[in-house]
């Protein structure tokens, strides 16, 4: 295994400012000036940034000020010069931070060059922060923040009405002015839907797509008026609804408004969208390709991400605003690869890890949400804090029987959770719901993998020896009870005769599939198309892109069936829908982050980034371009982007360029070219060896810089 090395010059200058650490945060939270820190023993984080010829840190030092208010500013740590590559989740380890306090921190590295030089940069600028006023260790939280969105237009209709369209929902209020020529009242009408005609109120009696009239007394004259809808008791006052801070009054999800003025006329007509939402970077993700219905469903799906975090929480959108643990997982992981931010996801997950919700499922949804947490942000003090609960009440061990099977229902019902399988219930394929199902088991095997994990992580190492011996005994009878030896299938549960989708995508996904029976499976799952909600697509899509099935995912991942996300966008909405049409759930939300799989699928298997080890230290960089003749990308981490750009001809080359961040090692393979008839490969000009049955490189592991590959086929 050889190490590769960028090819790019050192800069002209060789001053340490080049060096200086950026983009610091503390618990997550980034920004020059931060608030609402919980922790009084704070992780801090930072980038590093330079020439590429400088890319590895060999260590750190570290100093938090306690600043006062008459200005003076004192060293309450220091931590000296610490021989180290950590540069996320750097644990302050100082006397302990006191409630309601000011404090600011400052870093500066030791970076080696491919040439063994070191150099030492400057201190980075400082983070400012404040301390909660109760100090208790969870997860600290950005305040929800507002953006003034301008109108696409505003004109007035043939019924005399006026007609503003914002061009995409948001999660918010509507700020109207305009002159009247007397005192009076309008009516101003909120839609989620709508067109150039109008926006729209006729929908199903079940519906929840938004529509309000707001009745509005107005005066003579110029004035401004705010705009809010009504009370929705079941998203306001319901006990487990997420309240929205009393400062922005009620909102609601809406794009298009209309203005109803019988008795009064009016003009000049101004207005402002005023979207609640999580601070968002834009600029933290990228990408477009040479399929424009891809690039319409990857721009669905960030905007999901912003525009769903109008609660401060992943929450299912605005029928109920209440957070669920499946709806979290699908949401946080697409917002990993959208933005370089993970406070929100880890709020949310601690937050359900005390609130949990019914279905079985969900609850093994906190092992997966706090497994992707460490992961992504090489953080484990949220995993200590919560591995006891996620031990003793999430794995659900405590529900097994003699052989190990996991069952939510050994006495008929149990009290707190229920097997969902799928939803809504139409969604299930036909799954014939038994007392010891499949799908629950396959979770279960992938959770005890998980903990086993984690358990290591924090040295609680005859746990992990527990976990890693239960996922084995599962791997053994799992097969033995579930495989149906006659049709090379995976059964629905015990005492079933039938083989869902479900219970054959999941043991796909988490590696359960013994190699033999793979190619059934896959045949089975194909022959079934998009049998699954948008919820189990994202294991759809894992299964397949995990499995060598690139081509076969991307078509569904592209598809304008009924059954798409494309189809989201062809009935008008601009976020994520919670079903892939009305037809299938008629009382569905048009604003369900849990729609947003290809936010994700994009980043972790078409540009094909995804960590290796916790905090992306090592990084793996795989894309799966199927057809796609052009692809640019750029996918957020811990440590800074991965871009990733590629050219293809298809059948003849393949011209790849990959932008890696300092501080991590990446392994590079090309799936894509797996099976091919590869006449050579070169990176950065130079031929090397390529294992086309594998599609690994010989030269795997790649230091940051920037690098092209150039992949030829022969020719036929």
């Amino acid at each position: 295994m050889l190490t590769l090395l960028a090819c790019q010059q050192l800069p002209a200058s060789s001053s340490p400012y080049y060096f200086q650490p950026d983009s610091l945060r503390v618990e997550l939270l980034k920004g020059n000036w931060v608030h609402n820190v919980n922790d009084s023993q704070p992780e801090l984080s930072w980038v590093i940034i330079g020439d590429k010829h400088y890319a590895q840190q060999t260590a750190y030092q570290i100093q938090v000020l306690q600043v006062e208010s008459s200005g003076f500013e004192d060293v309450i740590w220091d931590s000296a010069k610490q021989l180290s590559r950590k540069s996320n989740a750097v644990s302050y380890a100082g006397d302990k931070l006191l409630p309601n306090h000011t404090y600011k921190w400052r870093v500066k590295v030791w970076l080696k060059s491919d040439t063994r030089k070191t150099i030492e940069s400057v201190w980075s600028r400082p983070q400012f922060f404040t301390t909660s006023e109760r100090l208790d260790n969870s997860a600290s939280q950005h305040d929800i923040v507002t953006s003034d969105i301008a109108p696409q237009y505003i004109k007035q209709l043939p019924n005399g009405r006026y007609l503003i369209d914002f061009g995409k929902v948001a999660f918010g209020y509507l700020e109207l002015g305009f002159i009247s020529d007397k005192d009076g009242q309008v009516t101003v009408h909120l839609a989620e839907r709508g067109t150039e005609d109008g926006a729209l109120s006729e929908f199903g009696k079940r519906s929840s797509v938004r529509f309000y009239s707001v009745p509005l007394t107005v005066h003579e004259k110029f004035d401004v008026y705010a705009v809010h809808p009504p009370r929705d008791k079941r998203n306001t006052k319901a006990e487990k609804a997420i309240a929205i801070p009393g400062k922005y009054g009620r909102i609601t999800p809406f794009r298009f408004v209309e203005i109803e003025a019988e008795d009064v006329n009016i003009s000049d007509i101004q207005a402002k969208q005023i979207a609640l939402h999580y601070p968002f970077d834009p600029y933290a993700s990228s990408f477009t390709s040479s399929d424009d219905t891809l690039n319409a469903i990857w721009d669905l799906s960030k905007y999901s991400m912003k525009a769903t975090s109008f609660a401060g929480i992943y929450v299912d959108g605005d029928r109920e605003r209440i957070p669920y643990e499946a709806d979290g997982y699908i949401n946080q992981l697409s917002h990993y690869l959208v933005d370089d931010e993970y406070s929100l996801a880890r709020y949310s997950h601690e937050y359900l890890v005390e609130h949990p919700t019914w279905p079985t499922e969900w609850k093994q949804h906190s092992i997966i949400m706090a497994w992707t947490d460490w992961m992504y942000t090489g953080d484990t003090e949220s995993l200590k804090n919560n591995y006891p609960i996620l031990k003793e009440q999430k794995l659900l061990s405590f529900l097994t029987n003699e052989q190990g099977l996991l069952s939510s229902r050994p006495n008929g019902t149990h009290q707190t959770m229920k097997d969902i399988v799928d939803w809504p219930p139409v969604e299930r394929d036909g799954y014939e719901l038994k007392n010891i199902n499949t799908v629950i088991n396959a979770f279960y095997y992938l959770n005890l993998k998980q903990m086993a994990q984690m358990a290591k992580a924090i040295d609680e190492t005859a746990d992990a020896a527990k976990f890693e011996q239960r996922a084995a005994d599962l791997y053994a009878v799992f097969n033995k009870t579930f495989l149906n030896q006659e049709t090379g299938l995976y059964i629905d549960g015990v005492d079933s005769s039938h083989s869902a989708a479900h219970a054959n995508i999941l043991p796909l996904a988490v590696g359960l599939v013994p190699e033999a029976n793979k190619a059934k499976v896959i045949a089975f799952i194909k022959s079934k198309n998009m049998a699954v909600s948008v919820y189990f697509a994202q294991y759809l899509m894992e299964a397949l892109y995990n499995n060598d099935q690139a081509d076969y995912a991307f078509s569904l991942l592209t598809s304008k069936q009924k059954r798409s996300w494309y189809n989201m966008i062809r009935v008008g909405s601009t976020i994520s829908l919670e079903a892939w049409d009305d037809e299938f759930k008629p009382n569905q939300d048009w604003n369900h982050a849990w729609g947003s799989v290809p936010g994700n699928v994009v980043g972790r298997y078409i540009l094909g980034v995804t960590p290796i080890t916790p905090g992306f230290d090592q990084l793996s960089i795989a894309p799966q371009l199927s057809d796609l003749t052009q692809v640019a990308g750029k996918v957020p981490t811990i440590k800074g982007s991965v871009e990733v750009k590629a050219t293809q001809v298809v059948g003849k080359s393949v011209s790849l360029h990959l932008t890696i961040p300092n501080n991590v090692v990446a392994n590079v393979s090309l799936p894509f070219a797996k099976n091919k008839s590869v006449k050579s490969v070169h990176i950065n000009g130079v031929v090397v060896d390529f294992d086309e049955v594998s599609g690994l490189l010989a030269e795997d592991v790649f230091n940051a810089g920037e690098y092209a590959i150039e992949v030829l086929y022969r020719s036929h």
